[in-house]
């Protein structure tokens, strides 16, 4: 199941009571206070993880607490450190902070975007430790009987909101052959039927070249007019085209009418454009798909139309047999360092 949205509450830790001690030996009746300070309770992260692509698990547990810290003792003891809590998300998280239950969670207060692996975010920092006895003292007060409580943990209540990371995103109406190119090239296995609406989430699929260059595909569910406003799948998946570097926009030739295919990328296109105005400049290819239900003189004067009406290169391939899927995959690759010069 393919979840990226979620909400969670996660709360540091408690600091430590300080301690109020006294030193007591033979021979020292009077050694004065000794107390040590209470721990500091335990920080909550968020850190990315290139091993997962869905927020399922977080969906499920809501709840993230650190270890409050222990309190002081005698003997100018400290006390120890509450441990941390460490919430694994996948790579593209970005985490907003839930003030008000009024507010669109998307307009929320940015915390942070984990974009990279590994990398941690700091949502609620725990409690500092109480001072012991012995820090009060002074010269004019030298048995003090007091001692701080440990400050408390902070907690928030989390909105998480995944956006995959792709080299290449696959777009297109539904039925286009998105799903059959992403299994022709990669180990992925998304549902392929033909009715529309079969890839009913993002699926990723890894693509090894022969170059040992590894391209990261995503298949987003077939889009159609009206997408943006939500019909359809609507906008629940048009946000992960926007962390994809290049677009391969797949038009099936089913219709054998280069006006067809024409207003097919087009009504994909305006939709794109009307969700976000950056994907807009996206690097992209234009390809013919399903190329194997025609002559392959058929092939080349649609390509060599349409590329001339839409003034950019057209490719085609075929899912199904493998024909041209090297060369636009060759192609696509090429316009990724197009897209890391935005």
């Amino acid at each position: 199941m393919f979840i990226d949205e979620a909400t969670i509450t996660v709360r540091s830790g408690d600091g430590g009571r300080g301690s109020v001690s006294f030193r007591r030996e033979k021979y020292m009746p009077r050694g004065g206070p000794d107390g040590g300070d209470g721990g500091a309770g335990g920080d909550v992260f968020l850190e990315a993880s290139p091993h997962l692509n869905t927020l399922m698990d977080l969906s499920r547990r809501r709840y993230y607490a650190a270890e409050n810290g222990r309190a002081g003792a005698g003997n100018n003891r400290t006390g120890r450190s509450g441990a941390d809590a460490i919430v694994q998300v996948p790579v593209g998280t970005i985490v907003r902070e839930v003030l008000d239950e009024d507010t669109a969670m998307t307009e929320a207060p940015l915390l942070g975007d984990l974009v990279k692996a590994g990398q941690r975010l700091l949502v609620a920092a725990g409690g500092k430790g109480g001072r012991g006895n012995k820090s009060f003292a002074t010269s004019t007060h030298q048995v003090p009987r007091i001692a701080q409580e440990g400050i408390e943990g902070t907690e928030r209540r989390l909105y998480l909101e995944l956006k995959l990371l792709a080299d290449l995103g696959l777009v297109g109406l539904p039925n286009a052959g998105k799903s059959t190119l992403l299994s022709r090239i990669s180990a992925a296995t998304p549902k392929i039927a033909g009715y529309p609406f079969t890839t009913l989430s993002p699926v990723l699929g890894v693509v090894e070249q022969s170059d040992y260059r590894r391209l990261v595909v995503a298949d987003i569910p077939g889009l159609i007019e009206g997408a943006h406003t939500g019909q359809g799948l609507g906008t629940d998946f048009l946000r992960h085209i926007e962390r994809t570097r290049v677009l391969v926009h797949l038009v099936s030739v089913e219709s054998m009418d280069v006006d067809t295919l024409l207003e097919h990328y087009r009504t994909v296109e305006q939709e794109l454009s009307l969700h976000s105005s950056g994907l807009r400049d996206k690097p992209r290819l234009v390809v013919v798909s399903k190329v194997d239900l025609i002559l392959p003189e058929e092939r080349e004067a649609i390509c060599k139309e349409l590329g001339e009406r839409l003034e950019a290169r057209v490719l085609s391939l075929s899912g199904v047999s493998g024909l041209g899927v090297n060369e636009v995959l060759n192609a696509a690759a090429e316009l990724l360092p197009l897209a890391d010069k935005e």
